[in-house]
């Protein structure tokens, strides 16, 4: 057993030091893609701002869009995974409102630079994803909306125009949570709680009137 230890710990370090190489290409690429935006970055200039070695980097990446396309897929994965466990916990008109803006405003918060990058660059994501951030994030709250009128948790209105109506404010209240989270990532929790607060007390006040329509 003793003479195996060297090996698996040899293989330990190998996979700490992958680790850190490719945290250390990402963490350099968000900086470029927010200082040069991403059309003007190039494979030099984040490899520059790394200790690594230029043909290290395409140990992890192939290219520009590679990297872009990890960053987004990080932010992407916690954003549905908040999605769907705050949503299943709503049993009422409010909390399901309340939930599905706390679980964008938060994923949000908590990576702003990509939420930005992403708004920054749609021909890039059209490339890479095949749809806008907008699409990608919400996509599933199309189902939910539908459910959710049919347990009478919103009223049986337009859907069509609810679901634009929820992703219009999702999306532009998330940028402004983005911009004040850069600026001061402190008070990245309470800018997304201040958001959700917002948007739901604005949808929860016209949904009674909506159901007044024709």
């Amino acid at each position: 057993m003793d003479k195996l230890q060297p090996k698996e710990q040899a293989t330990g370090k190998r996979a700490q030091n992958r680790l850190r190489n490719r945290t250390a290409i990402l963490e350099a690429a968000r900086e470029c893609f927010r200082e040069r935006g991403y059309d003007n970055s190039t494979i030099r200039d984040i490899v520059r701002r790394t200790n690594l070695a230029a043909g290290t980097f395409y140990n992890y990446f192939s290219n520009k869009q590679e990297i872009f396309a990890a960053l987004l897929a990080d932010f992407l994965t916690r954003l549905n995974d908040n999605l769907t466990r705050y949503r299943r916990a709503a049993d009422n008109t409010q909390d399901f409102i309340h939930y599905a803006y706390m679980a964008l405003y938060s994923a949000t918060a908590q990576d702003p630079l990509v939420y930005e990058l992403a708004h920054r660059n749609d021909r890039a994501l059209r490339e890479l994803f095949g749809s806008d951030i907008l699409g990608l994030a919400m996509r599933s709250l199309d189902e939910d909306v539908r459910d959710a009128m049919a347990r009478g948790l919103l009223p049986n209105v337009d859907h069509e125009y609810l679901c634009a109506a929820f992703f219009g404010v999702a999306c532009e209240t998330s940028l402004a949570v983005a911009k004040r989270a850069h600026r001061k990532p402190e008070s990245a929790e309470a800018e997304a709680l201040l958001a959700t607060r917002f948007s739901t007390t604005l949808f929860l006040g016209g949904l009674p009137r909506l159901e007044t329509l024709p």
